[in-house]
Formats: C-alpha cells, sequence, structure tokens
C-alpha cells in the first residue's frame, strides 16, 4: 500500500496517509490513458465548420461560353472550384466528433493516471485549504510553500473563498471530486489532493 507525505498550508509535513491500491496502485495502462486524452479532446470540439460545395454556391447555372471553338479550356460553371468564387472540393460539412468509452475503460484510465503521478512523487496531499477571504496572494504562498507551480488542485467542496483565490492563477486549475479526469491529471505536473477530497475519491472509485 502507497503511503504519502500529509502537508499542511505552510508546506509543512504533519502525518502520513496510506493509498488505497486499488486506485493508486494499479498496473498503468498507457494505452486506455491515451484513449481516454483523445476522448475528451474530440467530444470537446464543437464540429460545426462548414463551406460550400459547387452544387451549394449561388449561380453559375450558365454555361460560360461554348464548348468549341473560343481557344478556352471547356467549362461548365463558373462555380466550379478552379474559379473564383467557386465552390470548395470536398468542402467540410457539420460533423459529430465524438467518441465512446466504456465506463469501466473510464476508469481504469483515471486509476492508471493517479497511480502515475504517485509513482513519480508528484502527489500531494494537503490535511486542508481554507481561507477567511477571496486573496489570491495566499493560494500563490500556498503554492510556493509545497514549492508547485503548474498543478490540479483538487477538493471536497465548492469553498468560494478557494475556488476565487485561485481563480487568477496561471497554470492551476481546481476541480471537485466528481469532475477530475484524465487529460487533467496527465497535463498539470503536480495533483494537490485535501484529505476530505481523497477520502471521496476512495469512496467513489474504490
Amino acid at each position: 500500500m502507497a503511503n504519502v507525505a500529509v502537508y499542511n498550508m505552510k508546506g509543512e509535513e504533519v502525518g502520513k496517509v496510506d493509498l488505497n491500491d486499488a486506485i493508486f496502485g494499479v498496473e498503468i495502462n498507457e494505452h486506455l490513458v491515451h484513449l481516454a486524452v483523445v476522448q475528451q479532446l474530440a467530444n470537446n470540439r464543437q464540429g460545426t465548420q462548414k463551406a460550400k460545395t459547387r452544387s451549394e454556391v449561388r449561380g453559375g447555372g450558365r454555361k460560360p461560353w461554348r464548348q468549341k471553338g473560343t481557344g478556352h479550356a471547356r467549362q461548365g460553371s463558373t462555380r466550379s472550384p478552379q474559379w473564383t468564387g467557386g465552390g470548395v472540393v470536398f468542402a467540410p460539412t457539420p460533423r459529430s466528433y465524438s467518441i465512446k468509452l466504456n465506463r469501466k475503460e473510464k476508469r481504469a484510465a483515471l486509476k492508471s493516471a493517479l497511480t502515475s503521478r504517485v509513482n513519480d512523487s508528484k502527489f500531494i496531499v494537503l490535511d486542508e485549504l481554507k481561507f477567511d477571504e477571496i486573496k489570491t496572494k495566499k493560494f500563490v504562498e500556498v503554492l510556493n510553500n509545497l514549492k508547485v507551480n503548474k498543478a490540479l488542485v483538487v477538493v471536497a467542496d465548492n469553498d468560494e473563498n478557494v475556488m476565487m483565490s485561485a481563480r487568477n492563477v496561471a497554470d492551476v486549475k481546481m476541480a471537485l471530486t466528481n469532475t477530475i479526469n484524465v487529460y487533467d491529471v496527465m497535463k498539470y505536473n503536480t495533483v494537490i489532493v485535501t484529505k476530505d477530497a481523497l477520502t471521496k475519491i476512495e469512496e467513489v472509485y474504490a
């Protein structure tokens, strides 16, 4: 069973905590992690791009000149793709880029991502994360105390003071336990989790 240190907001070690091997000690499946990242990026695409083909562009119904005898190449329409103002060859049309991934595959990918962060010593547990007021400077101080810059911070509750304090910090993303995903875990250098959030994660994913 993996064992990691617990820190307070001053960056001091205040204890140890055992991590559930069913979540943080699984065999890493890189293929599933890759699929989960690709799925999330693909599902974020709107797929609303559109251009007109030669049949959709207005005009061009009349043959511009007769077939033979003009010295020009034969032409059937002024809206063919080689003409200015003509249609687009193989024009993009609205489509869905979404990819389906089974629920078990998503869970396995998330567990693999969390395990990789623990193995790389990029997983930090905080005893608590609370502020008396909304203050970005205080949040930055906590990150500096932990010697972290680019981080995914996972909390158990939607504390407005914490969320708003972190909003303007570059390269930091706040997340609740039910919104964490493989892409964010892999994107940020360090995952910071409060003890309450850790308990919730182990309850949901164990």
